[in-house]
């Protein structure tokens, strides 16, 4: 945790409305916990190439495929965000 900038306080519990439209996009990243690109300052994105191969285990149309890839940059991005901000505290 403290690669990321993440200290025990940060990792707190809590439960949260997922709507139906989003779960896959949950689900997918959530599984990409351990996929993480990580430089000298901390984390810098996912790890695409496993992302991509993931998204096509799926079996999805190309237009289901391309949102879900776009849910899941929402997260990252605002994953990366937290984590730098955690970072410079």
């Amino acid at each position: 945790m403290a690669s990321f900038g993440l200290r025990p306080e940060d990792m707190n519990e809590q439960d949260v409305e997922v709507w139906p439209d989003n779960w896959q996009a949950v689900i997918l990243f959530a599984r990409m916990r351990t996929q993480w690109r990580v430089g000298f300052g901390g984390a810098v994105g996912l790890d695409y190439n496993v992302l991509y191969r993931m998204i096509g285990r799926l079996k999805l149309d190309d237009i289901e495929a391309e949102e879900l890839e776009e849910d899941v940059q929402v997260m990252e991005l605002e994953a990366l965000r937290v984590m730098a901000e955690a970072a410079s505290q």
